[in-house]
């Protein structure tokens, strides 16, 4: 789909897809046997394995502990690279199912070969996402 290569661009790609709801780009956006590791002790944290994984049990799965009937609005506040190697700051405003006011600002090393994402290690204030989207965790 897209002959993007240059890492810091593949993933300043990958957050505007996500914030645009962009499926298609999304998918294209990681190596099939990718990897992402979210930090805790949460129903979300853990080591993600594989594209599919990533997509549609990790991002995917995130719906349920959200109002999807109210906008979620992710900014890019700034990316930065070295090499394969980009980090990427981010801001995620949303509604969770319970009706709380979710707004995080969320970190993560992104590493990009061939076009496509890797691995990547997001850092967020897991407090403020179990208190708002895991409320009886």
């Amino acid at each position: 789909m897209s002959t993007i290569t240059d890492p810091k661009s593949v993933v300043v790609r990958y957050v505007e897809a996500v914030r645009d709801g962009d499926g298609p780009t999304i998918v294209d956006s990681f190596a099939e046997d990718a990897t992402w590791l979210y930090p805790g002790s949460l129903p979300i944290s853990g080591l993600w394995e594989g594209r599919d994984a990533i997509i549609t049990d990790f991002l995917g799965g995130m719906g349920r502990y959200l109002d999807t009937s109210a906008p979620v609005v992710i900014e890019l506040v700034n990316a930065f690279a070295d090499g394969e190697q980009v980090l990427a700051e981010w801001t995620s405003k949303a509604t969770a199912a319970s009706g709380a006011v979710y707004d995080n600002r969320c970190a993560a090393v992104f590493t990009v070969r061939d076009g496509k994402i890797t691995s990547v290690k997001e850092y967020a204030d897991t407090h403020h996402v179990a208190d708002v989207l895991f409320p009886s965790v």
